[in-house]
């Protein structure tokens, strides 16, 4: 079976912050024959980035706190614990965006940088799609108030050793797809990026 699909409205509902279009479209079934005219309505997002720093030889992460829309009818106090992101401005890399938000959020400056992958955060109705990657780091002088004015932003990093961050998932203070995606991969390549050789990493970090 061949795949298909066929727009026949598109229409932008709004423009702001984000932008959110409605379609109404039709597309190929799995058992032949095409589905009847459909709507749907998608949130804009666009690229962003996702960025877990990490300290190989400390054996700590650092994880920021900030206010979070998304969880305001959820959680009497919507202020989220989660890892470095960021949207991709026209004419960036993903690779530029980690750098820059590495600093801008939580005031670390990467020494090298891992790409751990892509993947979309919720394709049933928005577009956004994270590049997701660990950046080694020198934790110890990482800490404070962080974040634009001009954004609004007011982030605290925290720097957390790596046991007590995972544990945090099970527990429920990290509830956000993004880091918990990111320090699960770190679960399972931890002891590789703590294997390197101790003369390296002290070049490397310090």
């Amino acid at each position: 079976m061949e795949k298909a699909f066929e727009i026949l409205e598109e229409d932008s509902e709004y423009q702001g912050f984000f932008n959110l279009s409605s379609y109404k479209l039709r597309h190929t079934l799995f058992e032949g024959g095409w589905t009847e005219s459909i709507r749907r309505e998608l949130f804009h997002r666009g690229h962003c980035v996702g960025v877990i720093p990490y300290d190989p030889v400390l054996d700590q992460v650092v994880l920021i706190e900030q206010f979070r829309i998304g969880a305001i009818r959820d959680k009497a106090i919507p202020w989220l614990t989660e890892i470095v992101a960021g949207a991709v401005e026209p004419g960036e890399s993903a690779e530029e965006v980690a750098y820059r938000e590495s600093m801008e959020e939580a005031g670390c400056e990467i020494k090298e940088l891992l790409k751990i992958g892509e993947f979309y955060t919720s394709p049933g109705g928005t577009s956004e799609k994270i590049t997701l990657f660990c950046g080694l780091i020198d934790s110890s002088e990482v800490g404070g108030i962080h974040g634009l004015k001009e954004e609004h932003e007011d982030i605290r990093a925290l720097v957390v050793d790596f046991e007590a961050a995972f544990a945090w998932i099970e527990s429920g203070v990290v509830d956000s797809a993004i880091p918990i995606v990111g320090l699960q991969w770190l679960a399972l390549n931890r002891s590789r990026l703590r294997g390197y050789p101790k003369n390296f990493l002290s070049s490397l970090l310090r």
